[in-house]
């Protein structure tokens, strides 16, 4: 399979599992309604594992932005299939979530809260502050890049570490999830955020791109920045993707408050 293809598969996997566990929870009339946190935060760990399992050896499954991104800092990706990747996993991404909707379709006309139809799709803040936001998807997408290059420099049985991988995007959901929906995957987010955008979804309501910056911004600054982490602490390497990075982490912090102050404009008093 190709590379590109096998990145869009993939990706098309992991939305069509991981926006699906999210519309059978919170959809009306789904059988799963009202189950809780950690259906979803186990729904995404399996969505990443059998996505892993799906294309790896195609591909290195990547199956995110952030994570390209990471490993082309970390130097074990080149910088010239980067963008490639990330158009194929966007376009994937697009895919499984229509995908999503042709199955939850009748449930989507009964639903009547523009909120949870796009909830299905796309990440939202559970208090809007970009400052906070942009930590958040920072901090999350850190730990999970700096987790990936954990888990490739150990040994385990052979065909485990799509599983080891999976309950790692388990553990983060489990632990640091609550704040933003923890994208953590500009592909995860933006992609079904187009699908929403774009599908005759019945009373859907607005896309909410406004807040789209934070989960496409926030996880690649933090892949980025992990694999720079990871490069000089544990491998010893004197890299100036670090100091690039960094300063990109101080760029996009700068950026928050800058958004605070021009988009949430009221209650500007608890955004800082």
């Amino acid at each position: 399979m190709n590379i590109y293809l096998a990145e869009f598969v993939g990706t098309a996997i992991l939305t069509l599992f991981g926006c699906g566990v999210v519309a059978n929870v919170n959809l009306k009339g789904s059988l799963a309604k009202g189950s809780d946190w950690v259906v979803v935060a186990f729904g995404w760990g399996f969505a990443v594992t059998f996505a892993v399992y799906a294309i790896g050896q195609f591909s290195g499954a990547h199956i995110n932005p952030a994570v390209t991104l990471g490993f082309a800092v970390a130097g074990d990706f080149e910088w010239a299939k980067v963008i490639p990747y990330i158009i194929a996993q966007i376009s994937g991404g697009f895919l499984g979530a229509a995908i999503v909707w042709l199955h939850f379709m009748p449930h989507f006309k009964a639903e009547e809260d523009e909120g949870t139809k796009l909830g299905v799709f796309s990440t939202a803040p559970s208090y809007p502050n970009y400052v906070a936001n942009f930590a958040s998807e920072i901090i999350g997408t850190f730990i999970l890049v700096m987790g990936l290059l954990f888990i490739g420099a150990n040994e385990f049985t052979e065909g485990l570490n799509p599983l080891i991988v999976g309950f790692l995007i388990t553990a983060i959901g489990l632990s640091l999830g609550g704040t933003t929906g923890y994208a953590i995957n500009p592909a995860r987010d933006f992609g079904p955020r187009l699908a929403h955008f774009f599908l005759p979804i019945p009373g859907k309501g607005i896309s909410n791109f406004k807040y789209a910056v934070v989960p496409f911004v926030g996880p690649l600054t933090g892949g980025a920045l992990g694999a720079a982490v990871y490069n000089v602490v544990f491998t010893g390497k004197s890299d100036i993707f670090l100091i690039v990075t960094i300063a990109a982490t101080v760029l996009v912090l700068l950026l928050g408050v800058f958004l605070n102050k021009s988009v949430l404009k009221e209650d500007t008093s608890k955004l800082m």
